[in-house]
């Protein structure tokens, strides 16, 4: 009988019980009582709905209450110096997201998903402790609504130190967290559970080869516990180092066949007959229900190779929202083939049957129905397949160079000051678009509170002294699904929420069909606020990668279409913000680096068409308009060529928390154009003085010259309060006027 399993399940609560618990926590309504008892709450729910749909093994403490890599960071005793005199959850959410004078953990992208982790910091001299009472209470926990069905999650210390800042040899970190680990397993086997997933994503980059000792040996020693262990890899093929893996000594090991080649392998080089293969065969990440007849004939191929399968998620469901029933919404043959987390464990209970030749001939029949439903629904829009087509070369290519250009362009004083875009979302302006979308308010009266707010933004920033101002984007509730809303081809849920990072939540849209854009999305508003202040106000959009890789894109076309189709619709917007006076206009595209595959030789292609897709959309502005683009929380280093070739004339980027690895890395590649210094970190409620600030304008200085740079916060405010940004933009000006001062009296 072909089994069943998970790797981790939707998180926050199918409310987003989590995030506002958080919330209400960290505004001091709620004690950490209340916040505990409501987070195993959710965990209970996640393991009943797992139980209730017939999944055979459950994975267990995957559920967190900011970030499982911050978890396991604080497991693992790996705290920096700077928290040392914290303790309990004081100490793990200033680890998240700083305190007075306490820095937050550098945060990033995991993987090429939208997820952000916390980055472990391994100093000199740090001494690794186990302190795992809590994630085994959370296992008995789960044993008692689970029984045997229960199976923990850990998070391998190979991929962990791959992931983490420290100096040294990883080698001799690892032998300080082995033993550790083997006390956990040991632990874990005493009461009563039967196996073990370590997850292990870091085998399936372009890093794995030069880990292969640190794998084998970390591998060799759990297997002397005694504990079955499952490896778990996904988000692409294992590539060449599948020999060496599938030779490790382990229980089974769970692949994923949505991404990458990893069927391929299985078919030129087998699979070891003593081993479990878990069949990533459903995909975690996107929200297209299964074409049974496809996935099948997968299966079955699976099956002469590797007899001994489980059938489950790509991975984790923490990609997807909880339910696709709940969004009644949306039209029914768009709801009818999505698939959330809970649909995904039907379909995972459903190909099981299939292969252990159940009658299951009803349900792949209303599959199959559902599907053509779907296709008549949405045919293919004929004018943006011929624009696709007309392409030519010149489409994609500004009309003047980068330096001759430049002076044609908007003057301002040396070192420019300016945000990213966005300005707090209260809670009544949060209101206010509820009302709106409820229709308790009329469209009038909505544009009139927003322009309200609009006119607001713009006083207060004037009042700061900033150079470049925005319209605050009171109007949007997300970056992408702002402009979603208005292309044709998306479609929005009201409940399909996944975590991005902390309480962090988001909605991505679903592009379901071509895109087009049938009217301007963001002129009025641009023309509200420049008709307030002499100063440029920029337009604000949303570049196509970043709007690509936050959705849930199509699965019957290629990438590069959609993300063509993107960058045409924006840039019928940029022409018409230039027409309507806009002399600068910044496209963020924050989620490119995100995109790249996870082994470096696959790059080259994904950059040739994610950089066009940039290009395409702004290429049509004329010389004297300044485009701006934004990117955060990634690093440049290595493709700081690609980015120069975005032909962006200023760029801003995350620096902060970084400890400007970032700017000195955009440095030591050259950049030639304009950049924004992220001064501050605008995740953490912390108010930079004015000297730190100083400080960081200065390590700007000493890596780059000062007709280049520009300075800002790192990325938008939208999360932050109005008592946390007017000081903070306030010391931020005061910082660059002094040193306009110092850099004045220099020259004279």
């Amino acid at each position: 009988m072909f089994q069943t399993t998970t790797l981790g399940y939707a998180r926050m609560g199918k409310r987003r019980e989590l995030k506002k618990a958080l919330e209400t926590f960290w505004g001091g309504t709620s004690s950490a009582d209340d916040l505990l008892a409501l987070r195993q709450d959710l965990e209970v729910k996640t393991w009943q709905a797992q139980l209730t749909a017939g999944i055979d093994r459950i994975a267990v403490g995957d559920q967190t209450l900011y970030d499982h890599v911050l978890d396991w960071t604080v497991r693992l005793g790996l705290i920096p110096r700077r928290f040392q005199g914290l303790s309990g959850l004081d100490r793990y959410f200033a680890m998240a997201r700083g305190r007075d004078a306490l820095p937050a953990l550098e945060m990033t992208k995991w993987f090429d998903t939208n997820y952000h982790y916390l980055v472990p910091e391994i100093e000199d001299k740090m001494q690794p402790l186990g302190n795992f009472g809590e994630f085994l209470a959370m296992v008995q926990r789960s044993q008692a609504v689970l029984g045997d069905r229960a199976v923990p999650v850990v998070l391998s210390p190979v991929t962990l130190l791959a992931l983490s800042r420290h100096n040294g040899d990883l080698m001799a970190w690892l032998d300080q967290l082995l033993p550790l680990y083997v006390d956990l397993l040991g632990q874990l086997k005493a009461l009563g559970v039967k196996e073990v997933q370590l997850h292990e994503p870091i085998l399936v980059t372009s890093q794995a080869a030069d880990l292969k000792t640190a794998v084998q040996n970390t591998y060799h020693q759990l297997a002397s516990v005694g504990l079955p262990i499952q490896l778990v890899t996904y988000f692409d093929d294992l590539g060449v180092n599948y020999g060496w893996v599938t030779q490790l000594p382990v229980a089974g090991i769970s692949l994923d066949f949505t991404r990458g080649h990893n069927l391929d392998l299985l078919i030129s080089q087998g699979f070891p007959a003593d081993k479990i293969l878990g069949a990533g065969v459903v995909d975690g990440r996107n929200i297209w229900q299964i074409h049974p007849d496809v996935i099948l004939a997968m299966l079955k191929k699976l099956q002469a190779i590797a007899p001994n399968l489980r059938v489950q998620p790509s991975a984790s469901l923490q990609f997807v929202p909880h339910d696709a029933t709940l969004e009644t919404q949306l039209s029914e043959p768009l709801r009818n083939v999505l698939s959330f987390a809970e649909q995904k464990l039907v379909e995972v209970v459903f190909l099981a049957r299939m292969l252990n030749s159940e009658d299951t001939a009803a349900q792949q029949a209303e599959m199959q129905h559902q599907w053509q439903a779907f296709e008549q629904f949405n045919p293919p829009n004929p004018d943006v397949r011929q624009a696709l087509a007309s392409l030519t070369v010149e489409d994609f290519e500004r009309s003047l160079s980068y330096s001759l250009r430049l002076d044609k362009q908007v003057k301002l004083p040396h070192l420019p000051t300016t945000t990213i875009g966005s300005f707090p979302q209260t809670k009544e302006v949060r209101q206010l678009r509820v009302k709106y979308k409820k229709g308790d308010i009329s469209q009038a009266e909505y544009q009139r509170n927003i322009d309200t707010n609009i006119a607001e933004c713009i006083k207060i920033q004037e009042e700061v002294g900033l150079d470049v101002l925005v319209h605050g984007e009171f109007e949007r509730t997300d970056m992408v699904e702002y402009f979603g809303q208005q292309l044709e081809g998306f479609a929005f849920t009201v409940n399909g929420w996944v975590q991005s990072y902390g309480s962090r939540c988001v909605r991505p849209p679903i592009i379901y069909g071509d895109v087009s854009r049938p009217q301007p999305m963001t002129v009025r508003e641009f023309q509200v606020a420049q008709a307030l202040t002499q100063k440029p106000v920029k337009g604000m959009l949303t570049a196509p990668i970043t709007i690509l890789n936050w959705s849930f894109s199509r699965a019957d076309i290629s990438r590069r279409d959609q993300a063509f189709q993107i960058a045409l619709a924006l840039r019928q917007e940029v022409a018409d913000l230039e027409a309507a006076g806009a002399q600068i206009i910044q496209v963020d595209e924050p989620a490119l680096r995100e995109g790249l595959p996870l082994k470096v030789q696959r790059w080259s292609d994904y950059l040739s068409w994610a950089v066009d897709a940039f290009r395409l959309a702004t290429a049509i502005a004329q010389p004297q308009t300044q485009i701006h683009t934004h990117m955060c929380y990634c690093e440049f280093g290595d493709i700081i060529q690609d980015i120069e070739r975005l032909d962006a004339d200023v760029i801003s980027i995350e620096n902060s928390r970084s400890g400007n690895r970032t700017l000195q890395e955009v440095t030591e590649g050259g950049y030639s154009h304009q950049i924004g210094n992220g001064v501050y970190d605008i995740h953490s409620p912390v108010v930079p003085t004015e000297k730190q600030l100083v400080q960081q304008l200065k390590a700007g200085l000493a890596n780059l010259p000062t007709q280049q740079i520009w300075v800002n916060p790192d990325c938008g405010l939208k999360t932050r309060r109005w008592e946390e940004v007017v000081p903070s933009l306030k010391h931020m000006v005061a910082a660059t006027q002094k040193l306009r001062e110092e850099i004045d009296a220099t020259t004279r």
